[in-house]
């Protein structure tokens, strides 16, 4: 009995106390569900994807995307939340903990969590159509539950993160994830 309480009682992964609405950028990981290769399979659904991910600005007001890749079973990007004077690109300040929750611009910024749910959820949606329409014996829901995310704290973490969405699909071959590199995920293969 313990451990099925134990498995319904998720813990976050977010900062405590920290506003994911304030101005500053995000970088953030998305998984596909038990780490299926769907994008590599489906490139219908790399394009949804796409699509996706590049109307977030459309979406909601506020927002820039920096670099993002499509890899075979996930997805990782780079989203700004810009304050309410149209700030160029800025990073979270050494003060990581918002003060008094202090969100940007009169109207509250969406935060991180809102941008991910709904690009999340608007991806799946328009999957769902697709796989209706031609007939695709798979499933709709391809997302992980949660995503990770990262609040970029400076300039270097910034190109850093650049660096890495960029070459990510270059190191593919090397990826432990990858089941064609030769490498063992774990040691109970």
């Amino acid at each position: 009995m313990k451990n099925k309480l134990h498995k319904h009682n998720r813990h976050s992964i977010r900062l405590k106390s920290y506003d994911y609405s304030q101005f500053g950028a995000y970088f953030v990981t998305i998984c596909v569900k038990d780490r299926r290769f769907y994008f590599e399979k489906y490139p219908k659904l790399k394009e949804i994807v796409e699509k996706q991910w590049l109307d977030i600005p459309n979406r909601f007001q506020g927002i820039e995307l920096y670099e993002y890749t499509i890899m075979p079973n996930h997805f990782h990007g780079i989203i700004f939340i810009k304050n309410s004077v149209g700030a160029t690109l800025a990073v979270a300040q050494n003060n990581v903990i918002a003060p008094n929750n202090i969100r940007a611009g009169a109207r509250p910024a969406p935060t991180v969590g809102e941008i991910v749910g709904a690009f999340k959820s608007l991806c799946i949606n328009d999957w769902l159509k697709y796989i209706k329409e031609n007939n695709i014996k798979e499933t709709g829901k391809f997302w992980q539950r949660n995503y990770y995310e990262h609040v970029v704290r400076d300039e270097k973490d910034f190109n850093e993160i650049r660096e890495y969405i960029i070459n990510n699909y270059l190191e593919w071959n090397e990826d432990t994830e990858n089941p064609e590199n030769g490498k063992k995920l774990n040691s109970f293969q």
